[in-house]
């Protein structure tokens, strides 16, 4: 099932729905109560999950209300992966071989940090007075079902709860200049998501999804989400020998080539430009830089 986070128009009250085409059953009509996505995840059963996709009810065309990201206010930072696409190591490298050009031997893992994740449709804020070099980068986010502690590969599988499409915003010239990439990748507003959360039974495992951006409408990015260096069974196995990965936690597991860093000459995003970022079987997660 597809999940989202919205809010009806005239009201203020964030809720969560079942998002079935251009509609979305509210989960409260339908006897299901919680009071925010993370809650949802870290509480709910099988069975209940089960029987929340069979619901029926009365639904709301998307006309109606305001999608936001699926998980606003995410309980930890976002656990991200580093050149995890071959393509896009090398387009990396290109640009910074000193920040860039590492060991690709082992995952490269560092944090992101989110206090506010905002939807499709919200926007990106320019951060002018910091940067001049604002960038995407497309990626799909495992999202952790139950607490992981020392799991192998052949059991990461059962701690996904689902998978959601993320826009791991970078000011380049910080993430480059500070030599570590927190900083660059964790100025507010910079980790869109959305538009929902999609249950880790709706995709095969392990995802095999086309994965694409278009900026202004020209496809940029052009991929497919099993095309890691380091697959997602990996990243939550080795993750997991040194650090309990808490049910609610985010990982985004990189991004593939085509990113504004790695196209000699281009310039980089500007206020009004439409940045979509895209992954089969999530949907589209557009935004506006401002």
């Amino acid at each position: 099932m597809k999940l989202v986070t919205f809010i009806r128009s005239g009201n203020t009250n964030e809720e969560l729905g079942l998002l079935r085409g251009e509609r979305v059953l509210p989960l409260a009509d339908a006897g299901f109560v919680y009071e925010t996505m993370n809650d949802l995840i870290l509480f709910s059963s099988p069975e209940e999950r089960a029987a929340m996709a069979a619901a029926e009810g009365e639904s709301l065309p998307l006309g109606a209300l305001r999608l936001l990201s699926p998980i606003p206010r995410p309980l930890q930072d976002v656990l991200c992966l580093g050149l995890n696409y071959a393509d896009h190591a090398k387009e990396a490298s290109g640009f910074s071989s000193a920040a860039f050009g590492m060991e690709l031997a082992a995952p490269i893992f560092f944090s992101k940090r989110v206090s506010y994740s905002q939807g499709t449709d919200a926007p990106i804020p320019a951060h002018r007075d910091l940067t001049a070099q604002l960038d995407y980068e497309n990626e799909l986010a495992v999202v952790i079902g139950r607490d992981a502690d020392h799991v192998s590969e052949a059991e990461a599988r059962d701690y996904i709860f689902g998978y959601t499409v993320l826009n791991d915003v970078s000011a380049r010239e910080i993430q480059t200049r500070h030599k570590q990439w927190h900083f660059g990748k964790s100025l507010e507003g910079f980790c869109p998501m959305g538009p929902c959360l999609v249950t880790a039974d709706e995709l095969p495992w392990p995802p095999a999804q086309r994965i694409w951006t278009t900026l202004n409408g020209r496809l940029m990015q052009d991929s497919r989400t099993d095309c890691l260096i380091h697959p997602i069974a990996e990243i939550v196995s080795v993750l997991s020998q040194g650090m309990v990965l808490r049910a609610g936690t985010i990982i985004a597991t990189g991004t593939p080539k085509g990113v504004l860093m790695g196209l000699e000459g281009a310039s980089f995003l500007q206020p009004g430009d439409e940045v979509v970022c895209a992954i089969e079987g999530i949907g589209a997660l557009r935004n506006i830089v401002e």
